[in-house]
C-alpha cells in the first residue's frame, strides 16, 4: 500500500489527537478475534478482484443464439458459455454477503461502549484499518462492475432461458448451483449500479437499527472520524509526499468515500447537511483535484449510492461540485 498511512487528527476540529495507521497497525490480543475472522474474508479479496477484471462475458455466443433462434448448436454454445459464468457470479455475490457480515463484526468492535468511537480508532487501528481494507475493495470492485455490461447482459441471458427452459436437461446442473431464489437475489444485487457498496449501506443502517441501545452517533462519528482524516492526508502536500504509489492515493480517495456513502445513509439528515460532520465541499474538492479519469467511479457513487444529495438542503454548491 505504499508508504506510511499516518495522520494527526490535530487538524480536525473537535476531535482528540491521535494516528490512524492504515498500513502497519497490527491487531492487539483484544482485537485478536475480531481480526481473525475479518481477515479470512479479506484474503479472498484480491482473487475476487482479479477474477472480476478477467470478466469478459458472452456476448458474441449470445448474439449468435438469439439471431439464429432455431440452431440448436448455438443454443447450446451460448448458454454452455454462460453458465460458467453464472457461476462465477454467484460467487462474488456470496463473497458480498461475507463481506457484510465482517463489516457489521468490526462495526460493532469500533462502536461500543464504554469508548468514544474516536478512542475505538485509536486504542483499535488493526481493526479501523480493516474497515478501510473492505471499503478500499469495495468501491474497487464497483468500479470494475461498473465498466463490464456484460455482467448484466450474460446474467439477463441466463435468466431469460433459464424461464423458456428450452434447453432442459442442461438445466439441471446448473440450477444445483444456482436456483430460481438465488437468481432472483442476484438479480437484484447486480442491478444495482454499485452493488457491493449498496449492500454495506444497507448492513450499516440494519446495524444500527438492531442496536437500539446503541446511540447513532457511535456509528456516525465513527465514520465521519474516518471520512476527515481521509480527507486531511489527501489535502495536506506534508502527508501526500509520503505516497509512494498512485495506489496509496486511491486508497485514501476510496476509504474516504466509502465512509461518506455509509454516513449518509445512516445519519438521519445524512452528509450533505449542514448538520453533517463530515466537510462535503472538502471531500469533493480533494477529489476534483486528481485526474478526471481516476476519480470519475468515486464521483459517480458519490452520485448515485448516496441517499440525501438531492434533498432541499443540501447546498448548491455541493450539488454543482456533482455535476
Amino acid at each position: 500500500m505504499g508508504n506510511l498511512l499516518k495522520v494527526l487528527t490535530r487538524e480536525i476540529e473537535n476531535y482528540p489527537h491521535f494516528f490512524l495507521d492504515f498500513e502497519n497497525a497490527q491487531p492487539t490480543d483484544g482485537e485478536r478475534e475480531v481480526w481473525n475472522q475479518v481477515n479470512a474474508v479479506l484474503q479472498d479479496s484480491e482473487s475476487m478482484l482479479s477474477d472480476l477484471q478477467s470478466y469478459k462475458g458472452a456476448g458474441q455466443e449470445i448474439r449468435d443464439a438469439i439471431q439464429n433462434p432455431n440452431d440448436i448448436q448455438l443454443q447450446e454454445r451460448a448458454w454452455n458459455s454462460v453458465c460458467p459464468l453464472v457461476v462465477r457470479l454467484k460467487r462474488f455475490y456470496e463473497f458480498s454477503l461475507r463481506l457484510e457480515k465482517a463489516l457489521q463484526s468490526l462495526l460493532e468492535s469500533l462502536t461500543c461502549p464504554p469508548y468514544a468511537p474516536t478512542q475505538h480508532l485509536e486504542r483499535e487501528q488493526a481493526l479501523a484499518k480493516q474497515f478501510a481494507e473492505i471499503l478500499h475493495f469495495t468501491l474497487r470492485f464497483d468500479e470494475l462492475k461498473m465498466r463490464n455490461p456484460a455482467i448484466q447482459n450474460d446474467f439477463s441471458y441466463y435468466r431469460r432461458t433459464l424461464n423458456r427452459n428450452r434447453i432442459n436437461n442442461m438445466h439441471l446442473g446448473i440450477e444445483s448451483e444456482v436456483n430460481n431464489e438465488m437468481a432472483n437475489r442476484m438479480s437484484l444485487f447486480y442491478a444495482e449500479a454499485t452493488p457491493v457498496l449498496k449492500t454495506l449501506s444497507n448492513a450499516t443502517t440494519q446495524f444500527v437499527a438492531e442496536n437500539k441501545t446503541l446511540p447513532i452517533e457511535n456509528t456516525t462519528d465513527c465514520l465521519s472520524t474516518m471520512a476527515s482524516v481521509c480527507k486531511v492526508m489527501l489535502e495536506t502536500p506534508e502527508y501526500r509526499s509520503r505516497f509512494t504509489s498512485e495506489e496509496t492515493l486511491m486508497f485514501c480517495m476510496r476509504v474516504m468515500v466509502g465512509v461518506i456513502i455509509l454516513y449518509d445513509h445512516v445519519h438521519p439528515v445524512g452528509a450533505f447537511s449542514k448538520a453533517s460532520k463530515i466537510d462535503m465541499k472538502g471531500c469533493i474538492k480533494v477529489l476534483r483535484e486528481e485526474p478526471a479519469d481516476t476519480v470519475e467511479g468515486l464521483l459517480n457513487a458519490l452520485r448515485f449510492t448516496t441517499k440525501h444529495l438531492n434533498d432541499e438542503s443540501t447546498s448548491k454548491q455541493v450539488r454543482a461540485m456533482l455535476q
